[in-house]
């Protein structure tokens, strides 16, 4: 097979790897959790916890590769099955305890897909000389969140259970991982050697890491409450799932084509410049719905945290690199940490804020002064 097609298939694995873990294995909950509310009796207390559930899985699975390293393609494979059987069991019991068991199981499994499919495309596409090629593997990110959107979206027109959800999107993670299996063969299969490192790698922790690793933490918090609940915003809003269904894949939407836009702003911009108006833009788009009700802010709050959401994550990364030098790799993992954990304390929030009688308001206007206090930090 000659060099080009090669990349491109390669490529177009990652993307659709991606948008399995991503796209269902993280975030199919967030279109499915308003049909949840209306057929299985999840409140947004609930929901909280289901969702953090499966961000401490992904804190995990991250952990783990650290722990534990396997061969890449091996966690590629084991990831997607189990993203795969986990999101059809979510539609097969009925069970709160074990909902967030399962939740838990896909978070570490999107971590392994996440990490595994960024080292093997990443290498295998530079080998190739056709590093650009990497914005459209992280693309995946966003067209997962888009499908599983619209997806739910004519589900939801059709009048199915949130059980049914569950079980489509489980068969097409299924059907997915079945197509890309043969491209992550074993022949491949050797551990890559930045993973390897990575435990023997020391962080100088100087003020500027610290910054980083505050300011990414920041980033995981700020996005993952309208990453969370957003339909739920525009369902309370309008309840017709024709309108409010279209919230989760314009959020996915605006994620893929930011993140195939990056590679031009960034030869534009600087990293921490692009960072920086992102954390502004993801705080304007999160404060949004409370200062302007009304289904028109809740769109446009899709468009500013789904648009800069990987763009942060890109550049977060490269500023890791910029920063730390040949200790970068143990500095990612630090930033990686940190938005896991701000990724679990954003959906705990909003379960207290509501249990003392707040609503999501509140929480989406802490969210997004933590966000501008960080865009802050950065400068």
């Amino acid at each position: 097979m000659t060099r080009a097609p090669a990349a491109v298939l390669i490529a177009l694995a990652g993307l659709l790897a991606l948008a399995v873990a991503m796209g269902i294995g993280r975030f199919a909950f967030t279109p499915i959790l308003p049909m949840m509310q209306e057929d299985a009796g999840v409140s947004i207390a609930m929901g909280g916890w289901l969702a953090s559930a499966n961000y401490v899985g992904y804190l995990l699975g991250a952990l783990s590769v650290i722990w534990r390293r396997i061969r890449a393609t091996t966690g590629i494979r084991a990831g997607l099955a189990t993203i795969g059987l986990a999101t059809l069991a979510m539609g097969l019991e009925h069970h709160f305890a074990l909902w967030l068991f399962l939740r838990a199981v896909a978070g570490v499994a999107s971590a392994w897909v996440l990490i595994y499919v960024s080292a093997w495309c990443l290498e295998r596409l530079a080998s190739l000389r056709r590093p650009a090629l990497s914005s459209t593997v992280f693309a995946g990110v966003g067209a997962g969140i888009a499908l599983a959107g619209a997806l739910c979206l004519v589900l939801m027109h059709a009048h199915a259970s949130s059980a049914r959800a569950w079980i489509v999107l489980g068969v097409l993670s299924v059907v997915l991982s079945v197509g890309i299996w043969p491209l992550f063969g074993a022949s491949e299969d050797a551990p890559s050697k930045d993973i390897e490192r990575a435990p023997r790698r020391a962080i100088a922790w100087d003020r500027e890491s610290i910054r980083l690793v505050f300011c990414y933490g920041a980033f995981g918090f700020g996005y993952i409450i309208p990453a969370t609940f957003l339909p739920v915003m525009a369902k309370q809003v309008i309840r017709d799932p024709a309108v409010f269904g279209w919230s989760w894949p314009l959020f996915g939407a605006a994620a893929m084509g930011s993140t195939l836009a990056t590679a031009m702003l960034r030869s534009l911009v600087s990293n921490r410049r692009l960072w920086i108006v992102s954390h502004l833009v993801m705080a304007f788009g999160v404060a949004l719905p409370v200062v302007w009700p009304g289904i028109a802010a809740i769109m446009l709050a899709a468009l500013f945290v789904g648009g800069t959401f990987m763009v942060i994550t890109m550049v977060g990364m490269q500023e890791a690199r910029d920063v730390a030098g040949a200790q970068a790799t143990g500095l990612m993992a630090a930033l990686t940490s940190a938005f896991a954990l701000g990724q679990i304390v954003g959906p705990i929030m909003v379960s207290y804020v509501v249990a003392a009688g707040g609503n999501l308001s509140a929480a989406l206007l802490i969210a997004s002064g933590v966000l501008v206090v960080s865009a802050y930090e950065l400068s």
